[in-house]
């Protein structure tokens, strides 16, 4: 009777939990049905309208300044065409120039170094353009950055100083020049000078003046040179280089008049308009 019985209780068991399974399944299927069919689907929308303006970008911030990205980008940008602007609208051609004349007049040709005449020449022409940087940050800069400025009424006003210091700074004769070969018709006053002629001008009558204050500092290591080079020719000592005899007395004569002093002295003295 035992052993009957329990192939029939295990029976009964397997068919119990097969039908259990089969319920459990439906349930899951038809579970995620009944929840779809209770969501009503969302009725559709008329599309809206195109903007008459087209797409508009607000650069401010809230308060009318620019905002923090735009500052980053245009000083980006200024940094990015910084030599050019330093090269051509600066004094620092013209120094450059001529320390690198009183490098070669006093017989060194790699002392002192390139780097240093141009770490010289910058802070040189920091010191000249001063008041020029001080009015185009007080005139541009500022009210840019406090928002009471756009971003082309900022550069008109950045560039009326510096109109005025290469105007203080370049000959008549240059800006007739660049005017004739451009084919325009002559200005009526300085202050009609467009910024593509006065720019070359400017940087022409750097040049000449540079030349010129060369060719005075040359002149004394130059007698210094024909000196030593007759009274070497006179002893016979044609074999012995003329610079190796000469040298020492310029840089004698160089320090002994302070020369330096003398040269930056003259430069800084030689513009009108700046420092």
């Amino acid at each position: 009777m035992n052993a009957s019985y329990r192939p029939g209780r295990a029976l009964r068991l397997a068919v119990a939990t097969l039908i259990v399974l089969v319920i459990a399944a439906a349930v899951v299927l038809l579970g995620p049905l009944e929840a779809h069919a209770v969501v009503d689907p969302t009725p559709p929308v008329d599309p809206l309208a195109p903007g008459g303006d087209g797409l508009n970008i607000e650069i401010n911030g809230p308060n009318g300044a620019p905002s923090s990205a735009i500052v980053t980008l245009v000083g980006i940008t200024l940094l990015s065409v910084a030599p050019a602007l330093l090269l051509m609208m600066t004094s620092f051609t013209k120094i450059f120039v001529v320390l690198a004349m009183v490098r070669n007049a006093l017989g060194l040709p790699s002392i002192p170094p390139n780097q240093v005449l141009a770490g010289l020449a910058l802070f040189l022409s920091l010191f000249i353009m001063a008041p020029v940087i001080g009015d185009i940050n007080e005139l541009a800069v500022q009210p840019y950055l406090d928002g009471t400025m756009t971003v082309t009424q900022a550069i008109d006003a950045a560039s009326a100083p510096l109109r005025v210091f290469m105007l203080a700074n370049t000959r008549e004769e240059d800006l007739a020049l660049l005017t004739r070969v451009s084919g325009a018709e002559n200005p009526d006053s300085p202050d009609d000078v467009p910024m593509l002629t006065l720019i070359p001008s400017f940087m022409i009558s750097e040049l000449r003046a540079a030349f010129i204050i060369g060719f005075v500092i040359f002149v004394p290591f130059l007698v210094i040179d024909l000196v030593v080079s007759s009274a070497l020719m006179s002893m016979g000592m044609m074999m012995l280089p003329p610079v190796m005899i000469s040298l020492p007395f310029k840089i004698l004569l160089f320090v002994l008049v302070d020369g330096w002093a003398l040269v930056i002295t003259s430069l800084v003295s030689s513009y009108q308009g700046g420092g």
